[in-house]
């Protein structure tokens, strides 16, 4: 007899729904994810370069303009520099622009977060089904007496399972993603770091230009 995954799946019961649940958001978010948090969403390559010369020649109207085009972590913090470069000493601007920087960090990994509660909870959904399935499966095989036929138990064990493997199929993917997000988070935020700390020393900062 073949053995057919997906009428497993549809005889799963309500932990398959859940699963498919959380497979759904893991998806929207990685799907999200890999749009919205691509390196040049954070750093775009030659900002710094742009920024630097508009700055030092005191053409502020035109360095807001070209900062407005682009949406991005890297360009929200100089917006903040620009605005605020008058009202704090280069070394106050220099830490609340890094404030900036990291609140904005933190918001980018938040909206991954998702991807580890998908990747805690679908495993213990899919544990969870199997337990129940495992007590139906033995509830059928003793109010049945059918001890003897090993397919009354095995056809409940096997729907049982099915719980758990559908849990672990939706939690690895999440679990590697979640990871990758995070390697991303700390690769973009040492990019952000070194332009930042370019355009400070080139603009903010007295006497390095």
């Amino acid at each position: 007899m073949q053995f057919n995954f997906f009428q497993q799946l549809a005889a799963g019961g309500a932990g398959i729904w859940v699963i498919a649940a959380l497979s759904v958001l893991a998806i929207a978010v990685a799907l999200e994810r890999f749009h919205r948090f691509r390196p040049a969403a954070v750093v775009p390559p030659a900002l710094a370069d742009e920024v630097v010369p508009l700055w030092q020649a005191g053409r502020f109207d035109e360095l807001e303009q070209a900062l407005v085009k682009h949406d991005s972590v890297f360009a929200r913090t100089l917006r903040f520099l620009v605005a605020h470069r008058s009202r704090w000493s280069a070394e106050v601007l220099a830490a609340r622009a890094g404030e900036v920087a990291s609140r904005s960090l933190r918001a980018q990994q938040q909206r991954a977060y998702p991807l580890a509660v998908v990747a805690t909870v679908a495993p213990i959904v899919g544990l969870l089904g199997t337990v129940v399935g495992m007590i139906e499966a033995f509830h059928v095989i003793a109010f049945t007496g059918g001890m003897g036929d090993a397919s009354l138990l095995a056809g409940g064990i096997s729907k049982a399972l099915v719980n758990t493997a559908a849990g672990l199929a939706v939690a690895l993917p999440s679990l590697a993603l979640h990871h990758f997000f995070r390697h991303r988070l700390v690769t973009c935020g040492l990019a952000l770091e070194e332009q930042l700390e370019h355009v400070l020393d080139a603009c903010v900062r007295p006497g390095s230009h």
